[in-house]
């Protein structure tokens, strides 16, 4: 498919239909008091990976509910002196991998620590190592709708919570600068960074690529292209149940995490991309509350968006923060 959603001058004006819900700020406020009741105890496992540039650590952090979550740190090999850090999340699937598929930002001078996402790592990459021990109401197969019964119980709500405790682990260890942080991911990793942007004030910069978790209303109803075909096709079996499961996912949308976010940003969008939509992505640009923010637009392109032209992108942009 070529072009399929609204023109590019409309893209820069357009603003979500999406309802933020009254008590958006109390309920994430008492998610996170309550995930800090646990102790972080993130700890740092040198590994031998047989790579002579960088050092890397096995991490393992308390996210949601004290769950045990995975990482990988990466520094440089010389590392001596707190640097700047990089975190990144993964996309739908994914998981943190293999310490190899990660030398980018440490190649950089950076520190880079990557999330494992509970739950996932099958179905792409190196795969996955953090479980989500927490059940749920009945759901489609995915990710999308498990917990969509209630905003306590839906999938993000731990994902958000392991992603900001991430930070907080990353940032524990004493050759990161906990003052020069940035966030950045793809796809479900965009999305990601737009939720941590919105919880964490005091990140310096966030990237969000093809941001996936963005504009609830308009992407189920415009693409039918999985992920967010998984909401519709819930609803499908689940009929008479659409109000409820947007209430829910209204406290998830990253249009309302950008209108809290207080950082530079670099976006990404592609014009074909029929996962993840140009107008839901524009949706949490056009809402995101710094003024330093820029989108790169790739006309011709599907969900791989900018890939390496994006990654220069961010390489050269990033020097302005950290």
């Amino acid at each position: 498919m070529a072009l399929f959603d609204l023109p590019l001058d409309e893209l820069h004006e357009y603003r979500s239909a999406s309802d933020e819900p009254d008590d958006f700020d109390a309920f994430w406020s008492k998610t996170l008091q309550e995930a800090h009741e646990h102790d972080l105890d993130a700890r740092f496992e040198p590994v031998d990976t047989g790579l002579a540039t960088v050092r890397v650590y096995d991490v393992t952090f308390a996210g949601f509910g004290g769950h045990p979550v995975k990482g990988w740190l990466t520094l440089p090999a010389a590392a001596a002196e707190p640097l700047p850090l990089v975190v990144e999340f993964i996309g739908y699937g994914g998981g943190r991998g293999l310490p190899h598929e990660h030398l980018l930002w440490a190649s950089t001078g950076r520190a880079h620590f990557v999330m494992d996402t509970r739950g996932q790592g099958s179905a792409w990459g190196g795969g996955g190592g953090t479980a989500d021990p927490v059940g749920g109401a009945p759901a489609y197969p995915g990710f999308m709708t498990r917990g969509i019964d209630a905003p306590e119980n839906y999938y993000y709500r731990r994902v958000f919570t392991d992603a900001v405790r991430a930070v907080e682990a990353a940032r524990s260890h004493p050759l990161t600068d906990a003052s020069r942080t940035a966030v950045l991911g793809a796809s479900q990793g965009g999305g990601i960074t737009i939720a941590v942007a919105g919880l964490v004030p005091d990140v310096v910069a966030a990237a969000p690529d093809v941001p996936f978790l963005c504009d609830y209303p308009r992407a189920a109803t415009l693409t039918d292209r999985h992920p967010y075909r998984e909401i519709g096709l819930f609803l499908k079996t689940h009929r008479g149940r659409s109000a409820d499961a947007l209430r829910t996912l209204a406290y998830f949308d990253g249009v309302h995490f950008a209108a809290r976010a207080r950082t530079p940003a670099l976006f990404s969008a592609a014009l074909e991309d029929q996962t993840c939509p140009p107008s839901t992505v524009f949706a949490a640009f056009n809402a995101w509350a710094h003024e330093d923010k820029r989108i790169e637009v790739y006309d011709f392109n599907d969900h791989e968006g900018g890939g390496p032209y994006q990654e220069a992108t961010k390489l050269r942009w990033l020097k302005s923060y950290v």
